[in-house]
Formats: C-alpha cells, structure tokens, sequence
C-alpha cells in the first residue's frame, strides 16, 4: 500500500500519525524456518539483509508484515544516507515494523488499520534489530512539528479504520514531508572539472504519465553535490555501463552539448529548495541511489 504526498499536517481523530521512516520499504514473508525479505520493485533481499531475516525468524507464526529498513543515527533518527554504507560499514540497522497484512493463514487486510496494529504488536520479538512503530491518535500537527524540529524526513497520517489495499496508493495513507525531497532518474553526466573524478553532475528526469506522443521523460535538472569519493567512483562504474547517444527529451536542456547520456535505468533520491517555474529542482543535493524504486514508477510528487 503506497501513501499520497499532501502539502501541512493536519489535527484529526479518525486518524492516526506515525513517523516516516526514512529508508527502504521492505515486506517480509515469514514461515516456518524460513524468511523472504521483498524489496518494493520485487528484489528478494534476505542474503543481503541477514541478520534481519534472522530477527524476524523469532516470530512463531505464518505471517506477511510490511515496515522500513533504517539506519539510525546517534540522536536515533533515521538517515537515508546511512543505510547506503549498511553493508560497507558497520550502522545502527533496524527493521521498523507499521502493517500485518496476513497472519497464520488469516488475510487481515480488511481490518481496520488499529486492528491490524494490535496483531502486529504481540507478534514481534524481544530483538534489537526490530521496532514496532508506534503511533499516535489525532494530533498530527504536533507530532509534526516534532519531527522537523528532530531533523526527520516528515511524518505519516493513517485514517485508523483504513483497510490495507495492496500495490494502490491511496488517500487513506498520507505523508507529510518535513522539507523537499524527490526520488529521480538518473539519464546523463557531465564531465569532471578541477581535482574532482568520475563526473561532475548528473542529469536528472521524473516519468511522465499520460503522454500520447513524443518521449516519456521530464527533465528535473542536474545535480553536482552530495558525493563523496566513494559515491563518485560507485555511480560512474554503474553509468559507464549504461551509455547511449540519445537525449531522452524532446527537447534541449541545461549542459546538452558536455552530457554523456545513459539508458534511464539508475533511481536516485535528491533533497532541494523549491521546484523553479521551469519545473526544476532549485539547489539539489544527492542522498543516495534507490535499488529499491523502478525507473518507471519515478513521478513528481
């Protein structure tokens, strides 16, 4: 179930408020002696993330649940770029758990969202890696404020009778996001000047939805900060490999003439300001590749 991006937090007892994790989405099909780690464009993940399909062995039941895989900071915040290093460098992972969907051969998903919860809640195991994420009723604007003040990336606004609809986004889940980010296509890069290695900047691009003609990318802007060396050497070894002579615009954009393009295959997230008039991203940093996103499901939100 995908949430629907609104604009200010909002006070409602129909509703409760959770925090928006700031990670990867992950699904966990747990059986017997057995546990499959999901990715949201279907990756299976449980090599990679052992020790959490490890924690959630410890739940005697059959079960599906759906949460984030964080990396959290000192302060216990949950910082995208992070999880990036979780498998080069040792980082406070955790597993926080928000939805049951399926529960000992029993489909929950027509419950309420609070049902759900509950069920949720006695099934998960004394383990550190894991987390019930914990919710609160009505006040969101508070828990809002809250969370910008502790630097998170927003918050979650769950109707509490909600049913859980698999694969559809729905206005029943809603985030509200404590400053500007935007996950993005990677189609282009320019090359590197001064001392700097790989490239200089990346080309960006959202899909574009409902096109009848002409191409089906919408350019977002270039992006030439947020990269250590690692991250530099990383993204061009993946980009080398996916190079093409073809724009994928109608028409000319920033730096046409010094872009190397490549195949719209690699997602990134990217914080920034303000989108312009033109429909660019005003000052973006880079957070982090996303192996979790397909290319085609990436829209400005």
């Amino acid at each position: 179930m995908l949430a629907t991006l609104i604009d200010a937090p909002f006070d409602d007892a129909e509703w409760v408020y959770e925090t928006k994790w700031d990670g990867f989405r992950i699904v966990a099909e747990i059986k017997p002696g057995a546990v499959t780690l999901y990715s949201r464009n279907g990756q299976v993940m449980s090599e990679r993330y052992k020790p959490v399909a490890m924690a959630l062995s410890k739940i005697h039941h059959d079960a599906v649940i759906d949460g984030e895989l964080v990396a959290l900071d000192r302060q216990g915040v949950s910082r995208f770029q992070l999880l990036q290093n979780a498998l080069k460098t040792k980082v406070d992972l955790h597993y926080c758990i928000f939805d049951v969907m399926f529960l000992d051969g029993k489909d929950l998903r027509g419950l309420s969202l609070v049902e759900r919860k509950e069920q949720l809640k006695r099934i998960i195991p004394n383990d550190t890696l894991l987390r019930y994420s914990e919710h609160r009723f009505e006040h969101g604007t508070r828990y809002f404020n809250e969370a910008k003040k502790k630097k998170e990336e927003g918050i979650m606004a769950k109707r509490a009778e909600s049913k859980y609809l698999s694969g559809k986004r729905s206005m029943a889940w809603l985030k509200i996001k404590t400053g500007s980010r935007q996950e993005v296509v990677i189609v282009g890069f320019t090359a590197p000047k001064r001392s700097r290695k790989y490239f200089g900047s990346l080309a960006l691009a959202v899909h574009e939805t409902g096109r009848s003609s002409g191409k089906k990318w919408r350019y977002v802007g270039h992006v030439g900060t947020g990269f250590d060396a690692a991250a530099l050497n990383e993204i061009h070894g993946k980009l080398e490999h996916l190079r093409t002579r073809h724009s994928p615009f109608d028409t000319a954009v920033k730096y046409e003439s010094t872009t190397t393009w490549v195949k719209p295959k690699l997602v990134g997230e990217v914080k920034f300001t303000e989108w312009t008039d033109k429909g660019e991203m005003r000052h973006p940093a880079f957070m982090g590749l996303r192996e979790d996103k397909k290319p085609e499901e990436v829209v400005r939100e």
